[in-house]
């Protein structure tokens, strides 16, 4: 069976269970089986009616001796039956199930899992999971699917309960597993010490215990990470292989004149960091460079470098931001550090068009710009929320397109990717393998600690008094609204701009209230930013869209809503948007939440300052796919592989370099190798 057949030609789901499949991102029969459990509900106790104890969870097992739906006096409807096995007799209840008369009738054989109440002494059990037994004999759990075992429990949606998706991957998963044999080499599942496929596939979905769990875990964790380190360096091998760029020309006397116009010292991160590009830049081989380094640690400085080589030796470069905001203020900083030098500064945006020796522009840039002569480097900010097809979108709007595969080697860029975000090594070994890897480990001097405190809402009014203080004193302050969803929709600026008019009674009438938000018209963006430099703005009320870009050394508070909702690495991001002057500066989360876990999460950023220990913390507590958005990166994402288990990332990461050090091709391996073809179609659409 295909595992891209579409679940609507599945026996038994149809068009309108695949609506709300859908909706769960289970598009295929290989979205089914790969829809896993996140949690078990452990019912493999079967017991005699006698023996039952109130709180216990367990089955019981034997034959519905009388069964009635009545409605009560509040217009509900009560199921009552009774159960009969060997040794005594129990009743049941069910709530608003009234169906069940039609199913469960008198000498029916049933297995009911569920939780053990007492009524005045008695044993009863309450709105229990049910099965009809083939045999009046007491089941196993070999031939049980919902109850007297370990029942596994999966997301849900609306009218899909869990019990129905477990009934579907039971009738599809011998077949599944019968006609998509295993693409994992024997030898590499040996020293491993991993078991099948179709084991690791049966014991996900149907264990017999705790340990038939873990060994599937950890299989299909492996397959994942595996995969994703064989397209990685298969990625890797294929540009140094197929692509070639032009070499150009470092003048050590020109950068380092560069560099002392800046009004900083670069850090010694930033010129070992400079190092690695400048010798890429000298080199034929297009340099694939991601560039990590916490808010403020000079990322765009080294950027800046490149742009200029690139000018200096008679190539284009240009700049991609995620966002107009983030772009405008590229194209300020770049004009400011580059015009002196006779190096010209172009932006291109839906509504600004300007090309120029170095461009910046938003995701226009991957679609309706053509440069005038060759392109020599490539920057990409905030690298994460551009798809690698995006990205290769750079590479295709370029002069001289070649007319023989021969000839694409010379065409293109150099490619610098950057991102503010903290990626734990692990990860950005794993996400980026294709890449070579930079880290700006090391901040300016100056740079200060911001006292960061979570705050409980009954405090919100000591906080806008101490904003008016720090306001009293000439300084400015943020406030973070959170996003609805994870674009910019129209419910996030609703609530940007709901809260934008409740602040309005909060502050006395000398504050002065600006609002930005991703959906302002590019002029009214620009103005709020320019009013809030100026000082004309003393409260900045935004979506996250301010998370980067924008840099205001007079702003010393950072006020978040619903911090929670936030990741630790993207908080860190915000806070960063304060402390960038001389003053001491603030940053207080706000959260409704009252998971223990939750806020415990939060203390974390009270104590840790460094943007990569957070974004450990955050990949042990959330998981690498809600935090780095995996989606967007090219790769899988991971619905069961811990980036956070170092061993296992290593062990794939050594086994996939064995398998291609011996057989790159990957011919030795034909389930493999179309195995990992598979993914690559699938992970180079467009996003």
């Amino acid at each position: 069976m295909d595992p891209n057949l579409k679940v609507q030609f599945i026996p038994g789901i149809g068009n309108s269970y695949a609506k709300k499949l859908n909706k769960l991102e289970i598009f295929t029969l290989g979205d089914l089986v790969y829809h896993f459990p996140f949690r078990y509900d452990d019912f493999s106790s079967v017991q005699q009616i006698q023996n039952l104890t109130a709180g216990e969870k367990l089955t019981i097992q034997g034959t519905i001796l009388q069964i009635k739906t009545i409605r009560t006096h509040t217009g509900k409807f009560l199921t009552q039956a009774q159960l009969s096995d060997n040794s005594g007799i129990i009743d049941i209840i069910w709530f608003n199930q009234s169906y069940l008369t039609k199913t469960l009738k008198a000498g029916t054989p049933v297995s009911l899992s569920g939780k053990i109440s007492a009524d005045y002494g008695k044993p009863k059990l309450i709105s229990p999971t049910y099965e009809i037994l083939k045999t009046s004999s007491l089941s196993t759990s070999a031939r049980t699917t919902h109850t007297g075992r370990l029942v596994p429990i999966y997301p849900e949606t609306e009218g899909l309960s869990s019990k129905w998706i477990r009934t579907r991957i039971k009738e599809v998963l011998p077949i599944f597993t019968k006609t998509n044999p295993d693409f994992l080499p024997k030898l590499s599942m040996k020293n491993q010490k991993l078991i099948s496929l179709e084991s690791a596939l049966a014991k996900i979905h149907f264990p017999e215990n705790i340990e038939d769990v873990q060994q599937a875990t950890k299989r299909l964790a492996f397959d994942e990470l595996f995969t994703t380190q064989l397209l990685s360096q298969i990625r890797k091998a294929d540009w140094s292989k197929n692509r070639s760029a032009k070499k150009m020309t470092v003048s050590e006397d020109s950068v380092q004149k560069f560099i002392k116009s800046f009004k900083f010292e670069l850090t010694g991160a930033q010129k070992r960091v400079l190092s690695e590009l400048l010798t890429d830049l000298s080199r034929t081989k297009p340099a694939n460079r991601l560039l990590e380094g916490d808010v403020g640690s000079g990322k765009t400085a080294v950027a800046a470098i490149g742009c200029l080589v690139s000018a200096q030796n008679n190539m284009e470069a240009l700049f991609a931001a995620p966002t107009e905001i983030l772009t405008l203020q590229h194209y300020k900083l770049l004009k400011e550090l580059l015009e002196p030098f006779k190096i010209s500064v172009g932006i291109w945006t839906a509504n600004k068009k300007i090309q120029a020796d170095v461009t910046v522009g938003t995701h226009a840039l991957l679609s309706s710009y053509i440069s005038k002569k060759p392109v020599g480097f490539v920057v990409v900010d905030e690298q994460h929320r551009f798809g690698v097809a995006q990205r290769a979108k750079l590479f295709l709007n370029t002069p001289g397109k070649p007319t023989s595969p021969e000839q694409s080697r010379r065409i293109t860029p150099h490619l610098l990717t950057m991102t503010a975000t903290p990626i734990p090594r692990t990860l950005a070994l794993t996400m980026y393998g294709d890449l070579d890897l930079s880290v700006l480990d090391e901040m300016p001097k100056g740079r200060q600690k911001i006292s960061t405190f979570v705050v409980p809402n009954t405090k919100r009014g000591d906080c806008y008094k101490f904003i008016e203080r720090e306001i009293g004193q000439g300084r400015q302050a943020f406030i973070i609204t959170p996003f609805v969803e994870p674009s910019e929709s129209m419910q996030t600026v609703k609530a940007a701009t709901v809260e934008f008019e409740k602040l309005k009674s909060k502050f006395s009438n000398k504050i002065n209230l600006g609002l930005l938000h991703g959906r302002l018209k590019s002029k009214d963006k620009e103005e709020q930013i320019d009013k809030f430099k100026a000082g004309k703005i003393n409260v900045l009320v935004a979506t996250p869209v301010v998370e980067v870009g924008i840099d205001v050394p007079n702003a010393t508070v950072m006020m978040v809503e619903s911090s929670d909702r936030f990741g630790l690495a993207q908080l860190h991001q915000l806070r960063g948007r304060v402390g960038r002057g001389a003053y001491k500066s603030y940053c207080f989360l706000f959260t409704d939440s009252t998971s223990e876990n939750s806020t415990k999460r939060l203390k974390s950023m009270e104590k840790v300052h460094v943007g990569f220990e957070l974004a450990e913390i955050d990949l042990k507590t959330r998981g690498a796919g809600e935090i780095f958005g995996l989606k967007q990166s090219g790769f899988q994402n991971f619905k069961i592989a811990d980036l956070s288990d170092h061993q296992l990332v290593s062990a794939a990461q050594q086994e996939a370099k064995k398998i291609l050090a011996e057989n790159s091709n990957l011919k030795n391996y034909p389930l493999l190798s179309k195995k990992i073809e598979s993914l690559k179609n699938q992970y180079s659409q467009p996003n």
